[in-house]
């Protein structure tokens, strides 16, 4: 065999035999006709013969069994011609013999196969032998072929060489092989023996993934969720021998199909083939199936004609589909997961099936998903597929439940519950544990259990625990009156998360009305609701979306009062953790755990959840125990059964014979259930289509001749009445469809035509109620029946239609069943037959909830850097380690993206989490939102991740704004950046809306739109300057996305404002907050300011004409009100104009400058309001933002925010700050006021420099000498000498270089050096002077504070007085020593107050002219609020000593000062005695480090200082002793409280 050249496969050697077997069976049938004419009798034997002829052909074909004498029988005296027919079949025996050669594998190479055929066709062979000896081939006579393929199989296996281990290892590799391997596992998991059904689908599967076109790397991990952690070995054998397993069955399956294709072949003779109907059913659908996959060009999406082939090959038959639903419905109670066997029991899993208590609901198959509930049906027609889920049981009672009667509750449950007689059997169960214990709860249960009321059990049990009285210690026993609590409302927050707004709105209601006798405040806090600090402050439950909520926490400032008081977080419908918004609910409830453990505060978490699958791995994520804090019930216990209905209609979503098709459809059921006396609900996803749909139904009812049936009763009084006032309704269809007894509801309608809808349904008036979801969530009126019709909802955030949430499914089929009516309720979801199985599996839970934190990794990430919660990598492997994804990256390890061995060497996955953390944070470092060492992992927030976190903005945005954004943009530039946010990659464009977005662009937008209108940015464009001009929109669609651009853009744009002023970008400050004002108000920057308050079009027209306006506000500031009123042309109108100029917010600035040095002003700014207040006007507060920019308008250096509040609004707010100069100085710098509400409030200052006078340029700082230092003999005195030795030897240098000046000389000094250099001993050698030179008088020592005053007393009183024989006094304003005292010292030591106080009367004071030196220390205090009593000390004393000609030394003590040669001449030092040391110059070195916050409110800035002060003490001294200093009393107690929590 030639190398390059494959060895024949088995199929190969079929094929080729097929070939042959064809033309050898043609020659055959014309011979034989040669023969029978040949022997054909003479005319008067006619039909003798032949008739001996036909017997024997026939006799041959049906028994296959004789041989070639039978022919010799029929062929004497057959002339030459029979001989060359036998000849023929002689050399078919040849051939037949070197082709069973070949199959064997004795000459197996294709060219002897080729040759064989060959030479049999060329040339035949002519056998002398009789005929009778050579029998006929048996390849064509044998009818068993099958068996006889099987055969030579085995033949040729027993004669391969034993040393062929190779070509051993393939052949075992077989169909049986691997479905005995899987028949193990699944015996093995389930710990049963009849697993032949589910051992054939686990083999399906694992043989569809093995032949599948991906790598091993990407098959890994679906094989380790098919077959376990288990089976490691098989896994590693799957992949490893994966060619070899996939070749093997596939050649076993081409043996078989040949074979069976030979044994269904036509062959001469009688046969038949019988096929059952049933056959021929799955046979076309088969084939059907395969030319619909063939004509799209892809497979189906749940994978069943991939099943249906890996079925085919592996020979389980073609209908996989049913065997699995027939597995199903007789193995209910059946488990087939690897880690079921053996499982944990917990005593609070309500379930109807034995299986039901080992983590999870029943797995179906092999543990890819959980199995449909027993009795399920699928029914298919011609052009739709319905399964039917039947009622489920109604859970059995167990022994330990015991209802829970109100009246055994106590006064607080009791008064609030007073409605109910009992708790339901849910809420009896869970009553212990909700009310009686703090334990984090999961509840798992179906809608409409009463989750809510479980909730206000919980929230009873917060409350009752800032009660006075405890409810327990409450003797009650009236229940005509309420019991008296007195609750600490300020002491604790209740938050509730709520999926939805509609939701929210809903829960609000309900406990507002339930805890009002308690005084208990229930507010919504979502994007539509906001709340003021007042408000939330008097709130004691907030309502909250997830989103909204994970704003609030975010901010490390600010809302941390309010976090930090919460007791109690309720998250509703946590089943959502496995949809998009699902990373938003792990990042929240993360962020909870994390504060309780390091704030060792206590939060209770309470999960509310739908039926769960794998509700064992939810509650580890909340912290709670199983074994008390878990609790799962079934279908069993809704109060109302539900039967379900799921059908899916043949067609494509959206398209014309779809809609006509789901019409159809849901007539069919509809009709139906009217027929049986009942209402039914036909839920819609667009207002419209609530008409078009109820017009559709009555068509086909009238079609049908079945219109009667829909009709209403009329023979009430009630219907008489409801009539006139449906008359009397200007809803046209109302009243149209009402009459033939539909009717139709969404949030469109006025109210009242709502409200008589839903009382015309309540009362069994209307028999189909065509509505929106709006009446599911914000409604309670159930049906006996509901129907969804369609699942393509228009996502205005997606930009697209999307599958309907399986939140809005289950709150709709929470509206199905009556319960004072009916037993149970019916729903049904029609859908396209491509949605079905998504339906069907996710509201039968049939999906593990999976995480979705990992795609909004970056941006959590970012936030808790933000937050402080992060600061290095491995806080943020521990952050990771809270999330529900890390629960299910250790269960479920490739659904993350985890190879097998991963798990194995690293179970806690920390290395793949610290993976995470540093490829999500190198990203944010290059986005220039945070700060990142790789090498010690360290992170910290910029300015830019500070805004994207508190903006809710996308890391993929931020790198759009980073590559755009400018110091100076139009408005045309920052709008086109705005709109290319990843934010609005949903907005999608479609062919339908071209015509409406060309007039928009026309008629409602102001600034050029780049790109055109063709792309995702260029309609976002559109529709934001159209949202801008109030343009109408007619599209539905474009009315959703337009809604959505201007709720986004608001945020983006306000984000971006932020962002140039960290930038300190001028301009594009400027432009960013005027179009965030533009977008909030809906008009132009260059419309009338007027036009923000409700001033009639007719009046506005006299001032603004189109957005060119007419007046400018400064001419209508100078008219009065009979002005503006002729101005307008309505002398009425004018009064009420003047006042809303007189509203319009706007401030006064004016500041004064005054230079620190060359390089820094000092600019006191002060704010004044011009405006009239008025509360409807301008609400609690007004902000202005401030900022001062350069001459060229470009560079912003300083801006701050000014709040006014209607209590002295009017008084002028003054600030300091500082800003930077350069030389040469600019003529001017301008300060701008904005507002950060009203458009046209804006106030520009000009401050002039033109007679600005800077401080001359001097040399700063004194170099310190390298000098050697001073022994303390310097001071040739043993007194002084023996007073310095008890502390040191040597001068340091600081000192070394001003001891002969301070020591020697008699010149005023100033000593600016640092902390600690040493500036007490420079003190000490100037007084020393003063006693040596002056024995007989005194030396004042000037301290800023009276703590250092009296540190000095006691550390000279100590050390000086006694050696030295003089004495000393304190004054201060503690201490008041007697003039005699004070005249008989030496050295006084005082503050500058009491100085100033003593000095003023020194005429009579003879003390006060002995003074010979004055020591000031901490001079620099000069500049501050102190700085007058100095300045007048110092100019005291230079004046006694001019007037009583004496002079008086002054000495000053200070910290390095930045103009210290104006403060030396100020003194009167010349050369020498100026001495301003660098801040660097000190003993022990010093590394400062600054960081800056930008909170504008004290507290909240203090409180996001506490972690950066508590990190860099774990970085720079986590050993040794530290001190912080704060800025107040109060602040170090709260300091301290968050350190010891970090």
């Amino acid at each position: 065999m030639h190398e390059h050249q494959r060895p024949p496969t088995f199929a190969d050697l079929l094929r080729l035999r097929d070939a042959r077997r064809e033309r050898l069976l043609d020659r055959r049938a014309k011979h034989t006709e040669l023969l029978q004419s040949a022997s054909s009798p003479a005319p008067d034997r006619k039909g003798k013969g032949k008739g001996k002829a036909s017997e024997s052909s026939e006799s041959i074909h049906q028994n296959g069994k004789h041989s070639a004498s039978h022919l010799a029988y029929t062929s004497q005296g057959v002339d030459r011609t029979y001989m060359s027919i036998w000849e023929e079949l002689q050399s078919s025996i040849a051939r037949e013999s070197s082709l069973r050669r070949a199959l064997l594998g004795l000459d197996s190479t294709p060219e002897s196969i080729s040759k064989c055929d060959d030479e049999a066709d060329d040339s035949l062979a002519f056998y002398a032998s009789h005929p009778s000896l050579r029998p006929m081939p048996d390849i064509l006579l044998r009818p068993d072929l099958e068996a006889y393929v099987r055969e030579l199989e085995s033949k040729r296996i027993q004669q391969v060489p034993s040393s062929g281990q190779k070509d051993s290892g393939k052949s075992r590799h077989t169909g049986s092989w691997l479905l005995s391997k899987c028949r193990q596992i699944i015996v093995a998991a389930a710990g049963v023996e009849a697993a032949t059904d589910a051992a054939e689908a686990l083999c399906t599967e694992v043989f569809k993934v093995l032949r599948c076109d991906r790598t091993d790397d990407d098959i890994q991990g679906q094989l380790l969720e098919l077959v376990g952690f288990d089976n490691m070995e098989f896994l590693g054998q799957l992949v490893s021998q994966r060619a070899n397993i996939v070749r093997g069955i596939t050649d076993e399956a081409d043996r078989a199909r040949v074979a069976a294709a030979m044994r269904d072949r036509a062959i001469p003779g009688v046969q038949a083939i019988i096929r059952s109907e049933k056959d021929v059913a799955i046979e076309k659908e088969i084939n059907k199936a395969r030319r619909k996959a063939k004509g799209k060009g892809k497979q189906t999406e749940d994978g069943s004609l991939e099943d249906q082939e890996a079925a085919r090959i592996l020979g389980f038959g073609a209908d996989l589909r049913r065997a699995r639903e027939r597995q199903l419905s007789q193995r209910p109670a059946e488990v087939l997961r690897p880690e079921a066997k053996g499982a944990e029991r917990y005593p609070h899993i309500y379930t109807s099936t034995p299986a039901g208590n080992n983590g999870g609901a029943l797995l179906s198959m092999f543990g890819s998903k959980y199995a449909l509930p027993a009795g399920t049906v699928r029914n298919e027609f011609s052009d739709h597929e319905e399964i039917t889920i039947p009622i489920a049981k109604a859970a059995v009672r167990r022994a330990t439940e015991q209802p829970i009667a109100i009246s055994d509750m106590d006064p607080l449950c009791q008064y609030t519950f007073r409605k109910y007689t009992s708790l339901n059997r849910i809420q009896s169960i869970i009553y212990p544990t909700a009310y009686k214990t703090n334990e984090n709860i999961l509840l798992s249960a179906p809608t409409g259990a009463g989750k809510t009321d479980v909730a206000l059990l919980t929230i009873l049990r917060t409350i009752s625990q800032y009660c006075s009285p405890a409810p327990s210690e409450l003797d009650w026993t009236d229940p005509s009156r309420k019991p008296e609590f007195t609750v600490a409302k300020s002491e604790f927050k209740i938050v509730y998360v709520a999926p939805m707004k509609a939701l929210a709105a809903e829960v609000v209601e309900k406990y507002q009305s339930r805890l009002k006798w308690l005084g208990i405040q229930c507010r919504e806090l979502t994007g539509d609701m906001q709340l003021t600090k007042a408000e939330v402050n008097a709130t004691q439950i907030i309502v909250t979306t997830p989103e909204k909520w994970d704003v609030v926490t975010r901010k490390g400032s600010g809302d941390m009062e309010l976090v930090d008081r919460v007791k109690l977080l309720i998250v509703d419908e946590i089943h959502l953790l496995n949809e998009d918004r699902g990373s938003v609910i792990e990042t929240l409830i993360a962020r909870t755990q994390r504060q309780v453990e390091a704030r060792q505060t206590m939060i209770r978490l309470v999960g509310l959840s739908a039926t769960l699958p794998n509700y064992v791995d939810v509650s580890g994520f909340l912290g709670v125990n199983p074994h008390k804090g878990l609790f799962y019930f079934d279908a069993g216990f809704r109060p109302v059964p539900l039967e379900q209905h799921f059908v899916g209609v043949h067609g494509k979503a959206g398209t014309q014979a779809t809609t006509r098709l789901l019409n159809r459809v849901c007539y069919d059921r509809v009709s139906q259930l009217v027929a049986e006396g009942n209402q039914v609900m036909v839920f819609v996803h667009a207002r419209k289509d609530t008409v078009n749909t109820a017009q559709a139904l009555r068509e086909l009812a009238l079609a049908d001749g079945m219109l009667d049936q829909f009709a209403s009763p009329e023979n009430t009084r009630q219907h008489a009445q409801l009539v006139a006032r449906v008359g009397k309704s200007r809803n046209r269809e109302l009243k149209d469809l009402f009459a033939q007894g539909f009717s139709i509801h969404h949030a469109g309608m006025l109210r009242s035509d709502r409200t008589l809808v839903e009382e015309l349904f309540g009362k069994g008036l209307v028999r189909v109620l065509c509505c929106t979801s709006t009446l599911a969530w914000g409604v309670n009126l159930p049906a006996y029946a509901v129907v969804i019709k369609g699942t393509q909802v228009y996502n205005s955030q997606k930009g697209a239609f999307t599958d309907l949430s399986i939140l809005d499914v289950l709150q709709i089929f929470g509206r199905a069943g009556r319960p004072q009516y009916e037993t149970h309720g019916v729903g049904y979801i029609l859908t396209t037959h491509d949605r079905l199985s998504h339906y069907v599996s996710a509201i039968t839970m049939q999906h593990p909830i999976e995480s979705r934190f990992a795609s909004n990794l970056i941006d959590n990430l970012n936030a808790e850097i933000s937050l402080g919660t992060v600061t290095n990598v491995e806080e943020g492997v521990a952050w990771l380690g809270y999330t529900y994804m890390y629960i299910r990256m250790q269960k479920n390890p490739s659904v993350y993206g985890l190879a097998a061995d991963e798990l194995a060497d690293d179970p806690m996955l920390g290395q793949r989490r610290g993976e995470m953390i540093r490829n999500a944070a190198r990203e944010l470092s290059r986005l220039q939102m945070i700060v990142f060492d790789p090498v010690t992992g360290f992170m910290a927030n910029k300015d830019l991740g500070r805004i994207s976190s508190a903006y809710y903005l996308r890391h993929e945005s931020v790198e759009a704004f980073n590559k755009a954004m400018r110091a100076r943009m139009t408005e045309a530039d920052a709008i086109a950046m705005l709109c290319v946010s990843k934010e609005f990659e949903q907005i999608r464009v479609r062919n339908t809306e071209e015509k409406e977005l060309k007039q928009l662009l026309g008629s409602a937008c102001c600034c050029d739109v780049k790109g055109g209108i063709d792309s995702t940015s260029g309609k976002t464009n559109v529709l934001l300057q159209a949202n801008i001009s109030r343009a109408t929109l007619q599209d539905f669609a474009l009315v959703s996305d337009s809604a959505y651009v201007a709720q986004n853009g608001s945020r983006i744009i306000r984000a971006l404002f932020e962002i140039a002023l960290s930038r300190n970008w001028g301009p594009a400050a400027s432009v960013a907050l005027s179009l965030s004002k533009s977008i909030e108000k809906q008009m132009w920057p260059f419309e009338h300011p007027l036009k923000q308050f409700p001033i009639p079009p007719g009046i506005m027209r006299h001032l603004d004409n189109g957005g060119n306006v007419l007046v400018d506000m400064e001419r209508l500031y100078d008219m009065d009100s009979g002005e503006l009123g002729a101005l307008v042309r309505n002398q009425a109108f004018g009064s009420t104009l003047a006042s809303y100029v007189s509203q319009l917010p706007r401030v006064e600035v004016s500041a004064e400058i005054a230079p620190i040095t060359r390089g820094v002003l000092q600019v006191t700014m002060s704010v004044q309001a011009v405006f009239e207040w008025n509360d409807r006007m301008h609400g609690a507060a007004e902000a202005f933002w401030i900022w001062v920019e350069d001459a060229d308008n470009t560079e912003i250096y300083h801006n701050e925010n000014v709040l006014l509040r209607k209590r002295g609004y009017m008084e002028p707010k003054v600030s300091v700050f500082t800003i930077p100069v350069h030389e040469p100085l600019p003529t001017q710098i301008f300060i701008r006021a904005v507002s950060d509400r009203w458009i046209g409030a804006e106030t520009v200052t000009a401050i002039s420099f033109r007679h600005l006078m800077l401080p001359e340029h001097h040399e700063t700082h004194t170099d310190l000498l390298d000098l050697q230092p001073l022994p303390v003999t310097a001071l040739n005195d043993p007194c002084l000498e023996a007073i310095c030795r008890q502390r040191f030897t040597h001068f340091n240098p600081v000192q070394t270089q001003i001891f002969h000046t301070l020591y020697r000389q008699p010149y005023n000094a100033l000593v600016g050096a640092p902390t600690g250099s040493g500036k007490t001993i420079a003190a000490e050698l100037a007084m020393w002077w003063a006693f040596r030179e002056h024995p007989r008088k005194k030396v004042v020592y000037i301290a800023p504070l009276k703590a250092l005053v009296k540190e000095r007393v006691a550390d000279w009183g100590e050390r000086l007085t006694g050696p030295m024989g003089r004495t000393l006094v304190e004054m201060t304003g503690d201490v008041a020593p007697d003039p005699e005292s004070i005249r008989q010292a030496d050295i006084i030591i005082t503050t500058p107050e009491k100085w100033d106080g003593v000095s003023r009367a020194w005429h009579a004071r003879e003390y006060v002219q002995q003074v010979s030196l004055v020591i000031i220390d901490e001079i620099h205090l000069l500049g501050g609020d102190r700085g007058p009593i100095l300045e007048v000390i110092v100019s005291r004393m230079n004046h006694i000593a001019a007037q009583t000609a004496q002079t008086v030394r002054v000495v000053g003590l200070s910290t390095a000062l930045a103009n210290a040669r104006d403060l030396a001449d100020w003194l009167g030092i010349a050369k020498v005695g100026l001495y301003n040391f660098r801040h660097s110059v000190r003993p022990v070195p010093l590394e400062i480090y600054i960081d800056g916050f930008p909170g504008r409110h004290y507290c909240p800035r203090m409180a996001s200082m506490n972690r950066p002060a508590y990190r860099a003490i774990r970085m720079h001294s986590p050993q040794k002793p530290v001190i912080i200093f704060v800025s107040s009393r109060r602040q170090t107690r709260l300091t301290a409280q968050d350190l010891i929590a970090f």
